[in-house]
C-alpha cells in the first residue's frame, strides 16, 4: 500500500534565525525535545528518507514549521518564501518520487503572494500553497488576501492551514495568567492552535470565500482542529442568517480535507469519518513534531475497509494534489 503523508515540516537556516529564534532559543537552552528537533526540520535529504523507509511511507508533502513567514514585515517575508522554496525544489528534485512542496507564500503582500504561487506550482515541484494562520492579526477572509485564493482556485492548488499562535490579544486574554510553559502550551499545541485554526476556517465560511470561489480547496490537520465535533450546531447560522449559498457543513463538507497529522485517536477519527466520509480524509504524520511509526501502525488499525484505507493512505491525496 503506498503511503503518503501532508502535514510534514522542516525548517532552513533562514528560518532559525529570523521566525524560528524560538525554537532555536530552546534547543540551545534545553537539552531533550527542543534540540532533538532540530536536525530532522532541518533534514530534507537522505536521512528524513531512510526514516520514512523505516516507517512505511513513501512520500511526503514539505511544508515550513510554524509560524512561517504570516508574522513577518514584508522583506523579510518575501526573502523567507523565495529561500524556502529554492530548497523544496532542490529537495523534489533530488527526490522526485518522495517529495512534492507546499509553497511558502509572502502572504501580507497578496499579489506578490499569488504571483509566488503561481511560478512554484507551474514548476512542477509543488502542488499547492501552505498558510501558517492568521497574518499579524488578519484571517483570509478578508478580501485584501482574495487574489491569493482566486489564484490557488485557478491553479487548482490547495492551501493547507496550519495551527499558529492566536494573535496576543487572544493570547493573553484566553491563556494568561499561568506559568510561561503552561501558557505557552495551553495556547499553542495543547489547545489553543487547533481552536485558532477551527475559527480561521470558520471566517472564510462565513466570510462568503467559498462562494466567490467555489472549486478552492483546503486542507487541515489534525482531525479537522475539533470542527467536526460541532457540525450540528454549525447550521444554527443559517443561510438565511448569513446569506451564503449554502449550510455552513455544507462547505465544510465539500471545500475542506482532513488529516490526520498525528492526532492517532479512534475516537476522534471516528467523528470526523460519520461527518466527511472516507473521501475527504488523509494520511498525514506530523513529523518530525509526532512520530511516523505510531501513525503508521495507527493507519493500518483504522476501523475501515481495505479499500477505505487505501483512499485514506494515498487515493485521495493522489487525487487532490495530482500526484
Amino acid at each position: 500500500m503506498r503511503v503518503i503523508t501532508l502535514e510534514e515540516h522542516f525548517a532552513t537556516p533562514l528560518f532559525l534565525d529570523g521566525p524560528g529564534q524560538d525554537l532555536k532559543k530552546a534547543a540551545l537552552k534545553f537539552e531533550g525535545r527542543a534540540t532533538k528537533l532540530i536536525e530532522p526540520l532541518c533534514d530534507i535529504g537522505d536521512k528524513r528518507i531512510a526514516a520514512m523507509d523505516a516507517a512505511g511511507i513513501d512520500f511526503q508533502m514539505l511544508a515550513l514549521t510554524s509560524p512561517g513567514t504570516e508574522q513577518l514585515d514584508t522583506g523579510a517575508a518575501g526573502a523567507l518564501a523565495r529561500d524556502t522554496n529554492d530548497a523544496v525544489a532542490e529537495a523534489v528534485k533530488k527526490h522526485p518520487k518522495r517529495f512534492g512542496g507546499f509553497a511558502a507564500l509572502p502572504t501580507m503582500m497578496p499579489d506578490k503572494a499569488a504571483a509566488e504561487l503561481e511560478q512554484r506550482v507551474r514548476s512542477g515541484a509543488f502542488k499547492g500553497a501552505v498558510i501558517n494562520g492568521h497574518v499579524r492579526g488578519r484571517y483570509l477572509d478578508d478580501k485584501f488576501f482574495w487574489p491569493i485564493l482566486e489564484c490557488a482556485e485557478a491553479l487548482n492548488a490547495p492551501i493547507h492551514i496550519h495551527p499558529t499562535k492566536p494573535p496576543q490579544p487572544v493570547f493573553d486574554a484566553y491563556y494568561g495568567g499561568f506559568s510561561p510553559l503552561v501558557s505557552d502550551m495551553f495556547g499553542s499545541p495543547g489547545w489553543g492552535w487547533h481552536i485558532e485554526t477551527a475559527v480561521h476556517v470558520l471566517r472564510l465560511v462565513l466570510g462568503g470565500a467559498f462562494d466567490r470561489f467555489p472549486k478552492l480547496q483546503l486542507v487541515i490537520g489534525h482531525l479537522g482542529e475539533g470542527l467536526m465535533s460541532l457540525f450540528p450546531r454549525l447550521d444554527v447560522m443559517t443561510p438565511a442568517m448569513t446569506k451564503l449559498q449554502r449550510p455552513i457543513t455544507a462547505y465544510l463538507r465539500e471545500n475542506v480535507y482532513y488529516t490526520v497529522s498525528g492526532f492517532n485517536f479512534p475516537t476522534t477519527f471516528l467523528n470526523l469519518l460519520l461527518e466527511v466520509g472516507v473521501p475527504r480524509i488523509m494520511f498525514s504524520a506530523d513529523h518530525p513534531y509526532q512520530s511516523m511509526p505510531l501513525a503508521r501502525a495507527f493507519l493500518d488499525q483504522l476501523p475501515v475497509s481495505a479499500a477505505d484505507r487505501e483512499r485514506i493512505a494515498h487515493g485521495n491525496a493522489e487525487k487532490l494534489f495530482g500526484l
